[in-house]
């Protein structure tokens, strides 16, 4: 049976990159190292290496999700992810447009300015 936190290690670099997974499994510590592997294995492992939606789509829910939630790290974080996932600025426009009907203007407003900004870094 394969191991959760392997596939989800693989999952986490497919979508993320190395650099960013290299960088934060440098910054892991004693104090956060379950916390980082809890991650890894379920979030990487279980749910997005499920069979249900394509990376893309997974890519485009999350960021609605943080989005609406107002988590503008890691709305920032998988906006660059995109480059990765698929998921294109008229995807991430229209994902964030749906957030301003559901979960409000003012939470899509900022998360526009964040994805704006990440994808004018763009190379």
């Amino acid at each position: 049976m394969p191991d959760p936190f392997d596939i989800g290690m693989q999952t986490r670099r497919a979508v993320l990159g190395d650099a960013h997974v290299d960088r934060a499994e440098a910054a892991k510590t004693p104090f956060d190292a379950d916390f980082q592997a809890f991650i890894t294995e379920g979030a990487w492992g279980s749910v997005w290496a499920r069979p249900g939606l394509t990376k893309r789509e997974r890519s485009l829910v999350t960021i609605a999700l943080l989005a609406a939630l107002g988590h503008d790290e890691e709305v920032a974080m998988h906006v660059r992810a995109t480059v990765n996932t698929g998921a294109t600025p008229d995807d991430i426009k229209e994902a964030l447009l749906h957030v301003a009907v559901y979960a409000g203007v003012p939470a899509a407003n900022r998360a526009f300015r964040i994805a704006k900004r990440e994808l004018e870094t763009r190379p």
